[in-house]
């Protein structure tokens, strides 16, 4: 018997996309299988943002893919340039702003319209040898199964790596959002066009959402965040709204919609915004370790009434099973919440829960010491300040959770702390 393909269901989508954006992005997506198909790989750029999978590495993706084709479609050589998305597929919806923005912008119902990681038709070690390179967005450096592409350009609003030097452009600032890096550059080399492509309202106006929900609608954005949104409103079909407004209005329906998970389970939590890869460490017997991250808004002891049993054993199977899935050797949840205080104020507490598993390269012996070494770096930084949970002691071996008040401690805070911390373990 015949088993149906496992990367997509075999029915048709509800819905196929309308207009320009979801046809280019739907064709593009064709052609690039076509020619992996017959051994073109080598003349496609694939634009990827980090595996979170969140609107901003989305639409950035998506905007440079899209301008690098237009912008060289009537020049002695074109480029073929695919956006990828590092999210599964079925983990798209896991983020419900996502799923409206790409419905407010058109596009095919199941995500039938972008390449996603788990429908590449080869291994990223293999592919990324034989593409004509990765353009990196909203992400400093390439995932390790990507480290032998060809990096061409670089758009980050993180922390410079000094990955690749020679990548053209190469841009690292700060903003709220980096696709106003990218949605400013594509401006700029357009207008210098002889003549200007056509620019899909949809695309723009998804370029304006993303911007909003990153920047609080422009509360929290920069000059730069600013003048973008200003120029991409102005080509869009908004073009008569005032900025304030209109940005205001795309924050609130998006923040609104990435505020509704109440309806995901502990497992679609943890894998929601998940982002790993390899460290290397100076250990002579494991060389790199697998070290991932999950942000996720509600407490802990929210997240276990979210389980079957509604007990911490069941929260830590849970993370076992899909921390095994994904090959992790160390797992840190980071979740936000808020509380009360007596004077009826809110105040925003963070957990770190440290998880460090023993079957996948190392044994248990060093995982204990590696455990050791990660619960001592957060243990003693001084500028988290952070306290073992409550009931620290009814957790079981190699597992710990802290409880901290830094506002601004989260990912981009944390992961340098603790990679640090492997990146020292030598056992």
């Amino acid at each position: 018997m015949v088993k149906p393909d496992s990367t997509r269901s075999s029915r048709r989508p509800l819905e196929t996309g309308v207009g320009h954006f979801s046809e280019w992005s739907r064709e593009t997506k064709r052609q690039f299988l076509i020619d992996w198909q017959a051994g073109k790989s080598s003349e496609w750029i694939i634009v990827q943002g980090n595996e979170g999978g969140d609107l901003d590495s989305m639409t950035a993706a998506l905007t440079w893919a899209y301008h690098l084709q237009h912008a060289t479609l009537n020049s002695s050589d074109p480029l073929k340039a695919v956006a990828l998305l590092q999210t599964p597929t079925d983990a798209l919806d896991l983020r419900p702003e996502n799923k409206l923005a790409l419905h407010n912008s058109q596009m095919s119902s199941g995500h039938m319209d972008l390449l996603t990681i788990d429908e590449l038709p080869e291994d990223p070690e293999t592919l990324s040898t034989r593409v004509k390179g990765i353009v990196l967005v909203d992400h400093p450096s390439p995932l390790r199964k990507w480290r032998d592409a060809k990096i061409i350009s670089i758009f980050d609003h993180h922390t410079d790596k000094g990955v690749a030097p020679d990548a053209k452009p190469r841009i690292f600032e700060k903003v709220a959002s980096c696709t106003t890096i990218v949605a400013r550059q594509m401006l700029d080399e357009l207008e210098d066009l002889p003549e200007e492509y056509h620019m899909p309202h949809e695309l723009l106006e998804l370029i304006l959402g993303t911007i909003a929900i990153d920047s609080g609608g422009l509360k929290s954005g920069t000059d730069e965040d600013r003048k973008t949104s200003d120029r991409v409103l102005r080509r869009s079909n908004w073009r008569r709204s005032r900025l304030d407004e209109r940005m205001k209005d795309l924050s609130d329906t998006l923040g609104d919609a990435k505020k509704d998970l109440g309806h995901l389970g502990l497992r679609d939590l943890l894998r929601r915004d998940w982002k790993g890869d390899l460290v290397d460490t100076p250990s002579p017997r494991t060389p790199t370790v697998s070290l991932g991250f999950s942000s996720i808004p509600y407490s802990f002891e929210q997240q276990v009434e979210k389980t079957e049993f509604g007990e911490l054993f069941d929260w830590f199977a849970i993370e076992a099973a899909w921390t095994a899935q994904v090959g992790a050797d160390i797992s840190v949840a980071l979740n936000k919440y808020k509380v009360k205080d007596g004077r009826g104020k809110k105040r925003k507490i963070r957990e770190i829960v440290l998880v460090v598993r023993c079957d996948v390269r190392i044994n248990e012996d060093q995982a204990d010491s590696l455990f050791e070494v990660v619960s001592s770096a957060i243990d003693n930084d001084k500028t988290l300040n952070a306290k073992r949970w409550h009931r620290a002691d009814e957790l079981g071996r190699r597992q710990m959770i802290w409880v901290h008040e830094r506002q601004d401690a989260g990912r981009k805070i944390l992961r340098p702390i603790i990679e640090a911390a492997v990146e020292s373990w030598d056992k």
